[in-house]
């Protein structure tokens, strides 16, 4: 058995929790359930986690890293008996608004970011849904995008520099040159090191935007006019879209006003600082929308645009409260793809006899479909079944199996599907450089 009482000694009674009741509610994370830790450690410097790392060489006990566990892929729960690195207290947050930079701990939620850099005219770009959940550790590991993802990019694209602990339990500070470790380990979901700190980019918010809402009456005509929008050259803030199951959905839960009878809707911002230019690329989105044979709705004022994107925000939730239990696919498709790939999707689920819903960031070709589902009546067998076809569809039509969940363990096996042999052998000499004895995050993403 491990030494459990060292590492208490080690990091103090305070960061380390072993009764069981407290242990137990760290197996999972928003959709899969794993193993109960052997112990749970809340460090609150790098040098705790350091700590922790060197313990866990020398009793040869494997490491969970965790943010608010609001991950959608079983990415922070254990495999196997080990001990749950939780980085929520290491909270400390610092603008640096004369470099435009925010230094930040892992536990930092990922909205308060922004929050802190508003005084200085500045804001955070990515912002996943969860955003008022989501930890910017978690954002990090999974290289999380959002609904800003198709003009201003994903997590990774504003990393400036990280600070990481490595697998013999020493600290490195990372900036973006030479070989780019930083680049490396973001997206590598804690099986390569362990970030204790990042440097952000910020950018200065923009001085207009505009919101408008396109309903239709199929759900492949929505993805059309995103394609004919952006062969336009639009490139909108935000591009957004809910088929049926979530705008009803969101409408019984939160009565928003939304159409129940449409079978898709589109959500879109233009933003940027001449209000002329903001205006007309708005203009050629109704067009395209209208083209498709979709409805368009232009928000008269922020107050009306805000209800919209609380709209987009509930999915998640609204969902939720249908179906408890949800398999949450992530794939990403070429953006020309898309008519027929959403199509495609809505087949399996009818065809499967499963509740599915459809949404996402469309405008950068990343769909979130979720197959709902209730354990006592339905095989998770069969679940896990349409999820793989849902996963070939995206390689079928030269997408990827993940935009911003991650692999985790519950696409874990679908990736050798995806890569070939070179491919994966590559990336498994990549782990055994970093992690030579398999302690960080164990059985999740290479299969």
């Amino acid at each position: 058995m491990p030494q459990l009482g060292r590492l208490v000694s080690d990091l103090g009674p305070d960061k380390v929790l072993l009764d069981r009741p407290d242990r137990v509610l760290y197996r999972y994370d928003a959709i899969a359930e794993g193993a109960v830790p052997l112990a749970v450690v809340l460090p609150q410097t790098a040098e705790d986690v350091a700590r922790v790392v060197r313990w866990s060489n020398e009793e040869g006990v494997p490491l969970f890293p965790r943010g608010a566990a609001s991950g959608l892929s079983g990415g922070a729960v254990p495999t196997e008996p080990g001990v749950v690195v939780a980085f929520t207290r290491m909270r400390r947050l610092r603008i640096e608004a004369a470099r435009r930079l925010a230094e930040v701990e892992p536990g930092v939620v990922t909205h308060e970011i922004s929050e802190a850099a508003r005084p200085h005219g500045l804001y955070y770009p990515p912002d996943p849904a969860s955003y008022k959940q989501s930890t910017i550790g978690g954002n990090l590991a999974e290289n999380a995008g959002g609904p800003q993802c198709f003009k201003k990019g994903v997590t990774g694209d504003y990393v400036a520099g990280l600070e990481w602990v490595d697998a013999e339990g020493a600290v490195h500070r990372s900036w973006r040159e030479a070989y780019d470790a930083a680049g490396l380990l973001v997206g590598s979901e804690g099986t390569l090191a362990l970030i204790t700190r990042a440097w952000l980019r910020l950018e200065p918010r923009p001085r207009h935007t505009r919101t408008l809402m396109a309903h239709f009456p199929e759900v492949g005509a929505a993805a059309e006019a995103v394609s004919r929008a952006i062969a336009d050259g639009v490139v909108a803030a935000k591009l957004e879209f809910m088929d049926a199951a979530c705008i009803r959905a969101v409408e019984d839960a939160f009565h928003l006003g939304l159409p129940t009878e449409a079978a898709a809707l589109l959500l879109v911002d233009t933003d940027g600082d001449d209000l002329e230019v903001v205006e007309e690329e708005l203009e050629r989105v109704a067009a395209a929308c209208r083209e498709a044979g979709g409805a368009v709705h232009r928000a008269a004022d922020a107050v009306e645009a805000e209800r919209l994107w609380q709209a987009r925000r509930a999915v998640s939730p609204a969902l939720g409260r249908i179906h408890p239990h949800r398999m949450n696919e992530d794939i990403v498709v070429p953006r020309s793809r898309l008519p027929a790939v959403v199509r495609r999707i809505q087949e399996l689920g009818k065809a499967y006899g499963l509740p599915l819903a459809q949404f996402g960031h469309i405008g950068d070709g990343n769909l979130h479909p979720n197959i709902l589902f209730d354990p006592k009546t339905t095989p998770e067998e069969r679940v896990h079944e349409l999820a793989h076809a849902i996963a070939r569809v995206a390689l079928e039509h030269g997408g990827v199996l993940s935009g911003e969940h991650g692999i985790g363990l519950t696409k874990r096996a679908f990736l050798a599907e995806a890569l070939d042999g070179a491919t994966l052998a590559a990336l498994h000499r990549i782990k055994r450089a970093f992690d030579p004895g398999g302690r960080f995050n164990p059985g999740k993403v290479l299969p």
